[in-house]
């Protein structure tokens, strides 16, 4: 015997599926909180790029950050990351080797290994190789709770 679907049935499953879509979109797996982690420099990942090199070592949600990212990057001599760029985001820049000019509120200021560069939210910046041989530095990004909207 054959039963035919109602009206009332196909309201309900239509109401059923838009739910389930909408739910879907809005509710999104959350990502996991990084907990304490220890990174070998022998087991990254290098990637080659058209200026040096680059490790992403972590970009994840912390207990108190939206995101924190850190990533190494390797410039060859006479090479530049990117033009002068300004974001939200703050970071810290730790020069491992090398020697480096950064861009710091209109002015450019050579640096050696060892030397901190913190770029302030919004404010234009950038990181050039003046050195001889390849430089590498840290840069260490977060993103404050509410940033990200």
């Amino acid at each position: 015997m054959m039963s035919l679907i109602t009206r009332r049935d196909a309201c309900v499953a239509g109401v059923t599926l838009v739910v389930t879509f909408a739910l879907g979109a809005v509710v999104r797996p959350q990502a996991t909180i990084l907990r304490s982690t220890a990174y070998d420099w022998n087991a990254m990942s290098v990637r080659k790029t058209a200026v040096g090199e680059s490790r992403q070592v972590l970009r994840s949600p912390t207990a108190t950050l939206d995101e924190l990212e850190l990533h190494v990057t390797t410039l060859n001599p006479g090479q530049t990351s990117h033009a002068p760029h300004q974001h939200p985001n703050e970071e810290l820049i730790i020069v491992r080797e090398g020697t480096v000019e950064v861009l710091v509120q209109g002015q450019w200021t050579r640096l050696g290994p060892g030397s901190v560069v913190f770029n302030a939210s919004n404010e234009s910046h950038a990181i050039r190789n003046v050195g001889t041989g390849p430089t590498t530095y840290h840069v260490i990004n977060w993103t404050s709770p509410g940033m990200k909207k």
